[in-house]
């Protein structure tokens, strides 16, 4: 599958996302594919459950940023901010394609955290 193509599928992907909009959202993925949270030891089988299972959050997602998306070939990585409930939730999603679709997909989620006050003079704020 060509470079502009898979990034264009993701692009729409989390624009469809950030929207809402559940079925666009999830056209990128294979009937049969596998989305792993691994901080939750969650396993979510077929593109039904996964939509499902985002259709039912309780907390809608309020705001969305994509950091930036890279890859190549057949795997590909998305950096991207999430709020949930005023909170951000840093996310990385790690997208395997078969055939010019996601047949597994794996997203870690992380909280901000206060920086410690002894690193100050060695690092700057991120924008």
């Amino acid at each position: 599958m060509e470079e502009q193509t898979v990034r264009a599928a993701i692009n729409r992907h989390w624009a469809a996302s950030a929207a809402g909009d559940q079925v666009t959202e999830h056209e990128i993925y294979h009937d049969d594919t596998v989305c792993i949270y691994p901080q939750s030891g969650e396993v979510i089988h077929g593109r039904q459950n996964l939509q499902a299972l985002r259709s039912h959050h309780p907390g809608k997602p309020s705001g969305f940023v994509v950091r930036r998306i890279v890859g190549e070939g057949n795997l590909w990585v998305t950096e991207y901010a999430i709020d949930y409930e005023g909170k951000s939730a840093f996310t990385v999603s790690i997208m395997e394609f078969r055939d010019g679709k996601v047949a597994r997909e794996t997203q870690y989620f992380a909280d901000p955290f206060e920086a410690p006050a002894w690193r100050q003079q060695w690092v700057e704020g991120l924008a």
